[in-house]
């Protein structure tokens, strides 16, 4: 069972909490500027494994990308059932969808289900926050450091992404 999602990294930053002393106003960087990538995870909890692309857009093209990339990372042999939300290039008409993964996709308004969204959690709090980027190179040199941080530690991703809903024969 392999989880997907995408998250978008860029420019346009987010607020972000940090410690300070009690009464104060800290200031943290932000950028009003409008260039973005998209990181494309998916992971599964019982092996371990991940499978990313960074892409500077979402459509089914990349959607489908995405899915080559997953699929050489499923064992040998293996068949994944690959968890998907709602957006509409998870299951467009064009989207190929290679013979060793089947799509399921979770109901609405239902990201709690995701444990990829844990995972984009995790990386803008740990490694993608209070960044201001000057160039589209480090919005892409960021992602990537943030994605193979995650991605090239087995227990981090089962830590991150397991459920105990989650059964896996």
């Amino acid at each position: 069972m392999w989880f997907q999602d995408e998250a978008r990294v860029g420019q346009q930053g987010t607020l972000t909490r940090i410690w300070a002393k009690r009464g104060t106003r800290p200031r943290a960087p932000r950028d009003t500027r409008y260039k973005w990538s998209y990181i494309f995870g998916a992971a599964c909890p019982a092996r371990g494994s991940a499978a990313g692309l960074i892409l500077p857009y979402v459509n089914t093209e990349a959607m489908g990308l995405h899915l080559d990339e997953i699929a050489k990372a499923v064992k040998r042999g293996s068949h994944a059932l690959l968890i998907v939300d709602g957006a509409g290039w998870h299951g467009a008409k064009g989207l190929r969808v290679p013979p060793n993964i089947t799509l399921l996709k979770l109901p609405p308004y239902a990201p709690e289900l995701n444990p990829m969204e844990n995972v984009w959690q995790y990386l803008r709090a740990n490694k993608l926050a209070i960044t201001v980027f000057d160039t589209y190179e480090e919005i892409l040199d960021k992602c990537a450091a943030a994605w193979n941080f995650f991605a090239n530690d087995p227990e981090r991703v089962t830590s991150i992404t397991n459920r105990g809903w989650i059964t896996v024969n």
